[in-house]
């Protein structure tokens, strides 16, 4: 029996080094700030972007499925939103920085413009996730009302269906990289969404509620900008996993908590749930 378990160690042991073994990175990212955003937080945006960029060249990118791609300009330059914020999408984490980031400002066309260079260490994380079907819907809840531009005060509700029973969760992070949970529900205790396998729910719907539905949240978007941007990611595992910890802003609004906290969060439960998937899908709301 002692020699089995040594046997065992041995071999598992340099498994788990190589899986998580630690790499030196270097990326860069060239942002595009709004016209609101001050120096300080464009730059603050563009060293995020910069290490994804870092990670993604080393490890590459979980296989999700991003929806709604639409392309846009301000005075010339491509919009570059749909292609940041995906922290959670590449297959490794930011451990550290060597070094001080270096920036480079500019200005093009009365637009601030902020390239970003950064080295660092990362280390590769493995995912074998659970395949499962999430559809956004707008204003009814048939497959037909799939859609992911909104008008303000359009509804939104999501499909969701798995081949495995299992545990979902559903976010929204906006640009000013606000996080709002959708789902679990805001007053349900559990902290957990349970679904069975091979049924269809219909979340944010009171009518389309399979049980509690004295706790569903129904949401219907605002827009205070003539444009306004957010993801929708939605997590789901066959493993029983809670919420990150979130706080009550008003008794209107869903729970929050910051873009850091999230990450975080997403990133450990990631790396401890290798049948973990997360599908992100992209959204607008316009007036």
């Amino acid at each position: 029996m002692k020699t089995y378990l040594v046997i065992i160690l041995v071999l598992f042991i340099p498994f788990g080094l190589h899986a998580q073994k630690v790499r030196n990175v270097c990326g860069e990212f060239t942002y595009y700030a709004e016209q609101n955003q001050s120096p300080d937080e464009a730059k603050r945006n563009a060293l995020e972007y910069a290490r994804i960029n870092a990670i993604q060249k080393e490890f590459g990118t979980v296989i999700t499925q991003n929806t709604m791609q639409e392309e846009t300009a301000l005075d010339g330059k491509e919009n570059s939103f749909f292609s940041q914020l995906n922290a959670s999408e590449v297959k490794g984490e930011w451990l550290e920085d060597e070094g001080e980031p270096k920036y480079e400002l500019s200005f093009e066309q009365d637009m601030m413009v902020v390239k970003c260079s950064v080295c660092g260490k990362a280390r590769e994380i493995t995912n074998d996730a659970a395949e499962f079907t999430a559809t956004i819907l707008r204003n009814g809840t048939e497959s037909r009302f799939a859609d992911t531009r909104f008008r303000e005060n359009d509804d939104m509700y999501l499909h969701f269906k798995s081949p495995v029973d299992g545990f979902v969760a559903v976010y929204a992070v906006d640009e000013s990289l606000d996080v709002s949970c959708l789902l679990p529900y805001q007053y349900d205790t559990d902290g957990q969404q349970q679904v069975k396998h091979n049924e269809e729910y219909i979340f944010f719907s009171i009518n389309e509620a399979k049980e509690g539905a004295d706790l569903v949240d129904e949401y219907q978007l605002v827009c205070n900008e003539d444009i306004v941007r957010n993801r929708i990611y939605v997590i789901f595992s066959p493993n029983s996993f809670t919420k990150a910890v979130d706080e009550k802003v008003s008794d209107t609004l869903p729970r929050q908590l910051k873009f850091d906290v999230f990450q975080k969060w997403l990133t450990t439960r990631r790396k401890r749930d290798i049948q973990m998937g997360v599908k992100v899908m992209h959204i607008d709301i316009r007036k």
